[in-house]
C-alpha cells in the first residue's frame, strides 16, 4: 500500500557559484529555532571545512533539517561550481524537488543551467528563488523572463514551467511572493516548500531498498553511507544485503550496526528509519556510492545516476628535487598511492590510474578547479609531491578525435571587450553571444575547447584589471579546433643551488618577473621567474659581489627590487609548461623543470 509521509519533505538547494545558496540554508536554519537563543552562529555555516571558508565557495554537498509547523524538511546544500557536478549529480537521487537559486542581477548563469537541466531529467519539481533582492542594481523582472526562457530552453513541461517564484533576501533573512514586496522573515519560503514539493511516498511494508548516494569519513567509525529510504523500513541490528547496480557479483551480507537522522548540523542517532527519511548509516567497511542496502531476501539494486566523465588529467608523482622530505609529513610512493584511492571512495569524478612508474600516478578530474582543490587538501593534510601540467582528455568519436568544450561566459567592462574577443579568438574559441546588461556590463558567451583556457584565467583577471567575472561550464566534445599558440613567456632558470641573494636577484630582475626573495633557498634547474621575451634564460640569483677595497661613487647604494609575484596554486599550475612540473609541500609552492641539469637538458632537447 502507498504511504505519503506528509511529516517530511527533501529538499536540495542549487545555484551558480556566488548566488547565496548556503547564505540562504543559514537562515533558514536560525529562522527555524534549530539554534539556541544565545549560540554563537558562524556565517556560512554548512561551508565547514577550511577551504570552502577561505574561497567563499561550497566543495561538497551538505545535509542538514529544519522543522517548520511539524514538518521535517530535510535540506541538501550543493556546490555551485562545475568543476563538482558530479556531487550534485548524485545528491539529486536523495530529493522530491530544488530550489533554484538565482542572483536578482547577474540572473541565469552557466552553471545555473547546468544544474536545472539535472533537475528537469529528473522530473523534480522546481522553486524559483530570486536572491540578492537588496541589491541596487537588482532587475527582478528581466531576470524572470530569463529564467522561463531557460526553462522554455530546456524542454520543461508545463507543470515545470508552471513553478513559483519567491523573492529573497538572504543576507536580510526575508522572502516574499510580491515581487515590489521585500517580506519579514522567511516564512513565504517555509510555506512554498511545503505547499509545493510532493511528500515523500512509498510502501513502508515493502522489502527495504536505501541508495546510498554521499560517503563520508570519519577517523572514529570510518564510512558513513549516506542516503534516502527509497522502500521500507530500517532499523539498528538489521541484517541486510549491499548491492551494487554495475557489479552484481559485489553482494555483501552486513549487520547495521548505528542509524543517524539531521537535525540542523547535528547527526542524532535513531533505533529506525523509514520511507522518505534521509540518515546516514556507519559501520560497514567498504559501502560506495551507488550500492543500494536492500533486504537480505530481496536484493534488488536501484539505478544509480550516470556520472559525467572527467575531461582534465594530472601526473601526480613523488617528490624527487634536492629539497624532498624536508617540509612534508608523508612523501613516499606508498603514502601518495593510498591518499589518492583513499579520495575515490568519497569523490565519484574523480579518477585513478597507476602507471608504468611506481612513483608516478595518473589523476583525472572535471576541471583544473577540482583537481587543485584536492592538490590544496593533501598539501594541508601534509603530503609532499610534484604534479605536471593540467592536459585535456581526448576521445575517438567515428574515427574522428574529439575533445572536451566548454561555454563560457564573460561579464566585462565594455573597454575590455576587444581584448577578451582577441585573446579568446587566437585560443581557439567562437564568440556565440554578445549582450549589454542595464549599461553596466557586457556579457559574452563563447564556446571554445578546454585546453584553450589552460593558463588563460590569470591573464583574463590582468587584462580585465580586476574588473571581469569568467566562468565556464563542461558543453560536451566536439572534433578537434586545431593547434593553439604556445605559451608567450619563458622561464628563468636558477643556474646554481644555493641562497639567493640580493646582487644576483637584482641582476636576474632585468630579464624578466622574479618569483622568489633574497633568502629564498634554490636549487639548480629551479623556475625563479618570468621571461617575457619567450625563452628560457638561465640566471644565477645566488651569484654575490665579489669584495673589493675600491669604492666608486654612486656604485655601492642599496640595490633596489622590484616586488616578486606571489603565485597562488592555480597561477602555478597555469604557468608550468610540458617540461615542468610543480613541486607541492606543506610550506611551499616550487616550479622546476623536469630535467634539473643544464646539459642533459640541452641534450634532450636536441633529441
Amino acid at each position: 500500500m502507498i504511504q505519503k509521509r506528509e511529516d517530511i519533505r527533501n529538499i536540495a538547494i542549487i545555484a551558480h557559484v556566488d548566488h547565496g545558496k548556503t547564505s540562504l540554508v543559514d537562515e533558514l536554519l536560525k529562522q527555524s529555532g534549530i539554534f539556541r537563543q544565545n549560540q554563537e552562529i558562524a556565517e556560512r555555516v554548512l561551508d565547514s571545512n577550511d577551504l570552502e571558508r577561505e574561497r567563499g565557495i561550497t566543495i561538497l554537498s551538505k545535509n542538514t533539517a529544519v522543522f517548520y509547523k511539524n514538518v521535517k524538511i530535510n535540506i541538501i546544500d550543493t556546490p555551485g561550481h562545475a568543476d563538482f557536478g558530479g556531487e550534485v549529480e548524485r545528491v539529486l537521487k536523495m530529493v522530491n524537488g530544488v530550489i533554484l537559486v538565482v542572483d536578482a542581477f547577474e540572473g541565469p548563469m552557466p552553471q545555473t543551467k547546468f544544474v536545472l537541466k539535472k533537475a528537469l531529467e529528473l522530473e523534480l519539481p522546481v522553486i524559483v528563488c530570486i536572491n540578492k533582492i537588496d541589491r541596487p542594481e537588482a532587475r527582478p523582472e528581466e531576470v524572470i523572463d530569463e529564467i522561463l526562457d531557460l526553462f522554455i530552453e530546456l524542454d520543461a513541461d508545463e507543470s515545470q514551467l508552471d513553478c513559483p517564484f519567491v523573492f529573497a533576501s538572504a543576507k536580510n533573512g526575508t522572502a516574499s511572493l510580491d515581487i515590489n514586496s521585500p517580506g519579514t522573515d522567511m516564512q513565504p519560503l517555509f510555506e512554498t516548500i511545503i505547499k509545493h514539493i510532493p511528500a515523500p511516498a512509498g510502501s513502508e511494508d515493502e522489502p527495504l531498498q536505501l541508495l546510498i548516494s554521499t560517503i563520508d569519513y570519519n577517523d572514529y567509525v570510518g564510512r558513513i553511507g549516506i542516503g534516502k529510504v527509497e522502500r521500507g523500513s530500517i532499523k539498528v541490528n538489521q541484517e541486510a544485503v549491499i548491492v551494487n547496480a554495475i557489479d552484481e557479483n559485489k553482494n555483501k551480507r552486513v549487520k547495521i550496526t548505528k542509524i543517524y537522522q539531521f537535525e540542523g548540523l547535528k547527526r542524532i542517532p535513531v533505533e529506525n528509519a523509514k520511507i522518505g527519511d534521509i540518515i546516514a548509516i556507519s559501520g560497514i567497511e567498504d559501502i560506495n556510492i551507488g550500492d543500494t542496502v536492500c533486504d537480505v531476501n530481496f536484493p534488488e539494486p536501484l539505478p544509480f545516476v550516470k556520472i559525467s566523465e572527467p575531461t582534465i588529467a594530472m601526473t601526480f608523482l613523488v617528490n624527487d628535487s634536492p629539497f624532498a622530505g624536508q617540509e612534508g609529513k608523508f612523501v613516499t610512493s606508498r603514502n601518495l598511492r593510498e591518499r589518492l584511492f583513499k579520495e575515490l571512495q568519497t569523490d565519484v569524478s574523480l579518477r585513478v590510474e597507476e602507471t608504468s612508474s611506481t612513483d608516478a600516478f595518473r589523476v583525472s578530474g572535471r576541471g583544473e578547479l577540482h583537481l587543485s582543490i584536492l592538490i590544496e587538501t593533501m598539501r594541508r593534510e601534509g603530503y609532499e609531491f610534484q604534479v605536471s601540467r593540467p592536459e585535456v582528455l581526448y576521445k575517438e568519436i567515428d574515427g574522428k578525435l574529439h575533445e572536451p568544450m566548454e561555454m563560457v561566459t564573460v561579464d566585462v567592462p565594455e573597454e575590455f571587450v576587444g581584448t577578451v574577443i582577441e585573446k579568446l579568438g587566437s585560443r581557439k574559441g567562437e564568440m556565440i553571444s554578445m549582450s549589454s546588461v542595464k549599461g553596466a556590463y557586457t556579457r559574452l558567451v563563447f564556446s571554445i575547447p578546454s585546453r584553450g583556457l589552460i593558463g588563460y584565467r590569470s591573464e583574463f583577471l590582468t587584462d580585465t584589471k580586476g574588473n571581469g567575472i569568467i566562468n565556464a561550464v563542461f558543453d560536451g566534445y566536439a572534433p578537434y579546433k586545431g593547434d593553439i599558440e604556445k605559451r608567450q613567456w619563458g622561464s628563468l632558470i636558477a643556474f646554481e643551488t644555493g641562497e639567493a641573494v640580493t646582487y644576483g636577484l637584482y641582476h636576474a630582475q632585468e630579464r624578466g618577473m622574479l618569483f622568489i626573495e633574497p633568502g629564498t633557498k634554490v636549487y639548480e634547474g629551479m623556475i625563479v621567474g618570468q621571461n617575457p621575451k619567450g625563452e628560457d634564460i638561465e640566471v644565477n640569483v645566488c651569484k654575490k659581489k665579489h669584495v673589493t677595497n675600491m669604492r666608486a661613487a654612486g656604485s655601492d647604494e642599496a640595490l633596489r627590487l622590484s616586488p616578486p609575484k606571489k603565485m597562488s596554486l592555480e597561477e602555478c599550475l597555469e604557468f608550468i609548461e610540458d617540461d615542468e612540473l610543480l613541486e607541492v609541500t606543506p610550506k611551499s609552492l616550487r616550479i622546476r623543470k623536469k630535467i634539473l641539469n643544464s646539459g642533459e637538458r640541452k641534450k634532450a632537447r636536441k633529441k
